[in-house]
């Protein structure tokens, strides 16, 4: 295989590229943002890679969340503060059915790029006279890109160091919040529970606290023990950045060479199991080695998040994208969808993870409900068949879009066919004796002004039809999980780990979805 660096993806056909009409302009951006501070550590990422292969292992579970795509109008304090406690509060309920450490990777802080099936779309405008007439506009692909205003669809560099600052202020703010006790474990009713309006949620939820409180207080007894600030502490959390690595240019520009020199340890004798004196949250970023592996005389890490991922439309074999993707420290996702052959699957891993490093990438299913059963047997089978362990997550969202009946104009999508798609994802690896790692979900924490979540996908506890769907419709993109949606994921979701810990059967998920 050819040698490889940041810039040899620049020798491989690509898709979804961007086109600047200013060429010189989006050099001399380029140029600025390889001189800009890195957003995350090398530290950081090299504690991740090592709690992705506990995950890999079934030794701790994967819980990403987020928004589809990112508004630069999010890097809000209240957005903020609602996105991470609802992640910290999904985390709980997990931790407590499941027993094992939540791995928290967050769509967050640099997810605004999105891909599109068509560089242009046809939008309705009023003429001179005020009429509605057809107008062909470049589509929306993020705001690192161009507007959501069909006035501004230009694709403008300058967006570029605006996503930059964006995500370096968003990231600085989740840092503050941790580090102020935001993740404490002594207070969870303070992450935003309030605004949940469905009285069995808050009733499971507050046996959820219940229960950890008597056990942290058996804890505080029995050790003497407060808690603290490392990964299974009290008083904080790991949280991890993730976003779909769709600009390559951007993320070029925070590929940077290691800056420590590599450890001493043999690939053997590396340690690779976390624990508390070891893990790095992301306030203290301490060292932490990778996963077991030769180490290369240099090794390069995207520095613009900790975990990054391929889209389904950019993973082509021969393109740039797996040829970046290939040669970077960091753990990686790749979308898998029916389109993907089992053989195409094999070669993909032998590119991306040559040395066979343990939960190095996760492979993020995206069947839909009604093809999940078509084509993850096949796609398990091709990968037990071979000697690499990746971490298996399921993503129920992007296989499960619908346009609404009401209003041919919304995309939605139901409650019911995303847990559908979980359920049978837990089963087929149970079957097939493999481990279903984490779950991937496109979901907010955003409120209207009267404090009510938003209305975009339909079912869940909240019962939404079709018809409330212009309620609250917010998503500039994908329709998102609202607040009462994605603790539904997560309670039932939570039962079949705790039922697959205690070896018992667990309730029929996709039938508690449909009530």
């Amino acid at each position: 295989m050819s040698t490889w660096s940041p810039t040899s993806w620049r020798t491989k056909p690509i898709t979804q590229d961007v086109t600047y009409p200013d060429a010189a302009h989006h050099d001399r951006v380029l140029r600025k943002l390889r001189t800009l501070p890195p957003l995350v550590s090398e530290q950081e990422v090299d504690s991740l890679a090592e709690q992705m292969a506990e995950v890999a292992a079934g030794r701790a579970f994967l819980l990403q969340g987020g928004d589809c795509a990112e508004l630069f109008e999010y890097c809000s304090q209240t957005p903020i503060e609602h996105k991470l406690s609802l992640i910290l509060i999904m985390s709980l309920i997990l931790l407590n059915a499941a027993h094992i450490p939540i791995v928290r990777i967050m769509r967050i802080a640099g997810q605004y790029a999105k891909p599109r099936s068509k560089p242009t779309e046809i939008v309705d405008v009023a003429d001179a006279n005020g009429n509605m007439v057809k107008k062909e506009v470049m589509s929306y692909r993020g705001d690192n890109v161009n507007g959501y205003d069909i006035n501004d669809r230009t694709p403008d560099p300058d967006r570029l160091t605006a996503a930059y600052f964006h995500s370096s202020t968003t990231l600085g703010y989740i840092r503050t919040l941790l580090s102020s006790g935001f993740a404490d474990l002594h207070k969870p009713l303070e992450w935003s529970f309030s605004y949940v309006r469905n009285p069995e949620l808050l009733k499971q939820f507050t046996d959820v606290v219940e229960h950890l409180q008597d056990r942290l207080e058996f804890m505080k007894v029995a050790t003497g023990a407060a808690g603290g600030s490392e990964r299974g502490g009290t008083q904080t959390v790991n949280i991890f950045t993730s976003h779909e690595a769709l600009l390559l240019e951007y993320e070029e520009a925070f590929t940077r060479a290691e800056e420590h020199k590599p450890s001493n340890l043999t690939p053997a004798s590396r340690p690779t199991t976390p624990g508390p004196s070891r893990s790095a949250s992301i306030v203290r970023g301490e060292q932490s080695p990778a996963s077991s592996g030769i180490l290369p005389k240099k090794r390069f890490y995207n520095r613009s998040a900790h975990f990054v991922w391929i889209g389904d439309r950019t993973r082509q074999l021969d393109g740039a994208h797996i040829e970046y993707f290939r040669g970077i420290v960091n753990p990686i996702g790749v979308k898998v969808g029916p389109s993907m052959k089992p053989d195409e699957l094999v070669r993909m891993l032998d590119i991306l993870n040559p040395d066979r490093i343990p939960g190095k990438v996760t492979l993020i299913s995206r069947y839909g409900a009604a093809k999940i059963d078509d084509y993850l047997p096949t796609h398990i089978d091709a990968v037990k068949a071979t000697d690499h362990v990746v971490v298996w997550q399921c993503d129920p969202m992007h296989g499960n879009t619908k346009t609404s009946e009401a209003d041919s104009s919304l995309k939605t999508r139901h409650f019911s066919d995303i847990m559908h798609e979980i359920t049978r994802a837990f089963e087929i690896h149970r079957e097939k004796g493999t481990i279903l790692g984490g779950i991937h979900l496109e979901l907010t924490g955003e409120l209207n002004d009267e404090g009510y979540s938003v209305t975009e996908c339909i079912g869940g506890s909240m019962e939404l039809e079709d018809k409330d769907l212009n309620l609250n419709y917010r998503t500039h993109c994908d329709p998102r999980l609202n607040y009462e949606q994605s603790l539904d994921v997560a309670f039932q979701v939570s039962d079949y780990l705790s039922a697959a810990k205690k070896g018992r059967k667990p309730r029929d998920l996709f039938k508690a979805a449909r009530k």
